[in-house]
């Protein structure tokens, strides 16, 4: 007599492969998070620090002085975690930095020519700190302030920390009492985003953003043979002390060309002393989150790709690191580093054309830049 075929075991494995399939891939979705609280004193204050980790490799280290990320550690393609992001020896030494390192530029960043602005038929000086110009919020911008810090809570697949300041009405010359929040969250799928909020009670200007030197080369060399790809067709001429001229151009035919992947070296002698444009990303303001760059470096594989929703972006490749900064042995010498520091347009206060960064009572800025770290083995 024929056996009759095993139909019930058969289906019991399809069952118990799917069951492992299904379990293997929650596991793969299971990322663990850390975080690491430690108070450090700077100058005659205290300042919190941070360390966020997830279990992908990804590290970032933060203080609420000047709302200052100091360190991100990623993976590169022999799964080695290396810093990319310039630095100092201790956080302690964030307190006496001068070139930005890590810092949160505001009120306004970027330069307003001669500190002056007209808003609501009245003008407004604000300090001058680059020349006759104002920068990055003044002599003593949001980089230098002491700002309110907590770990957030109730996050899920993510871990964030959240920084408060009130710049007071006047301050560096600003109308207005200015309420400012950020949110520094580490993803799961090794992504930064920094999520930036301000309301006020007087009619402003606000432009915040993120100015982190990276170096994508675990400091082995400086950022001359990074390849960057800018998704930008039009830039920002600019004429004496770094202030636009005030026309948008085409990149095509220039050393700014970045619209397929370039190395940094390649045109930079074309610059003068190297790359400190804004490039257009967006000629209107629609607070559409965009892709606005990437960066790639052959030797470690990583990639790094930066998001936001304001229309430009600012890329600067370190032209005034002087080699006086050694941080764990290696010296920060010229075109050590590059920025890419999403933002309206410089000067815009002062350009009718440029999209307006403009706040009034009642209206929320909001600014999101999001640092998206992968790894290519070949970029082709």
């Amino acid at each position: 007599m024929k056996k009759p075929t095993p139909f019930l075991p058969f289906f019991l494995l399809l069952f118990i492969i799917a069951c492992q399939s299904k379990h293997e891939n929650k596991d793969m979705e299971n990322i663990s998070f850390d975080i690491h609280v430690k108070k450090v004193q700077m100058g005659e204050n205290e300042a919190m620090t941070y360390v966020l980790k997830n279990s992908k490799g990804m590290e970032v280290e933060l203080t609420d002085f000047g709302a200052t990320l100091t360190k991100i550690s990623v993976p590169d393609a022999e799964g080695n975690i290396g810093n990319v992001m310039l630095t100092y020896n201790a956080v302690e030494d964030f307190y006496e930095d001068r070139y930005f390192f890590g810092a949160l530029a505001g009120r306004y960043a970027n330069r307003i020519a001669k500190g002056r602005f007209k808003l609501g038929g009245k003008e407004y000086q604000l300090t001058t700190n680059n020349g006759e110009n104002h920068l990055h919020g003044g002599a003593k911008g949001f980089n230098r302030q002491f700002w309110s810090s907590e770990v957030i809570d109730g996050l899920e697949n993510e871990i964030g920390v959240r920084m408060r300041y009130v710049s007071e009405d006047g301050e560096e010359g600003y109308p207005g009492n200015l309420v400012t929040t950020v949110d520094f969250i580490l993803e799961k799928d090794n992504r930064l985003r920094i999520s930036m909020k301000a309301e006020t009670d007087q009619s402003t200007i606000v432009n915040l953003t993120h100015h982190g030197y990276f170096n994508l080369s675990n400091m082995t060399e400086d950022v001359l043979d990074h390849e960057v790809k800018m998704f930008a067709e039009h830039y920002t001429p600019v004429g004496e002390g770094l202030i636009p001229t005030g026309e948008i151009k085409s990149v095509k035919g220039t050393p700014y060309d970045f619209t397929d992947y370039k190395k940094i070296g390649k045109d930079i002698a074309d610059t003068g002393a190297g790359y400190d444009q804004n490039f257009v990303v967006s000629k209107t303001h629609d607070s559409q989150l965009r892709k606005m760059a990437e960066v790639f470096h052959k030797g470690t594989g990583r990639l790094m790709t930066v998001y936001s929703n304001k229309p430009g972006v600012q890329f600067y490749t370190g032209n005034f690191l002087d080699g006086k900064q050694t941080t764990d042995g290696v010296t920060y010498t010229k075109h050590f580093g590059f920025c890419l520091e999403p933002q309206f347009f410089p000067n815009s206060p002062n350009v009718p054309d440029f999209p307006s960064p403009r706040l009034d009572p009642g209206d929320i800025y909001s600014h999101e830049i999001i640092y998206e770290f992968d790894i290519l083995k070949n970029r082709s």
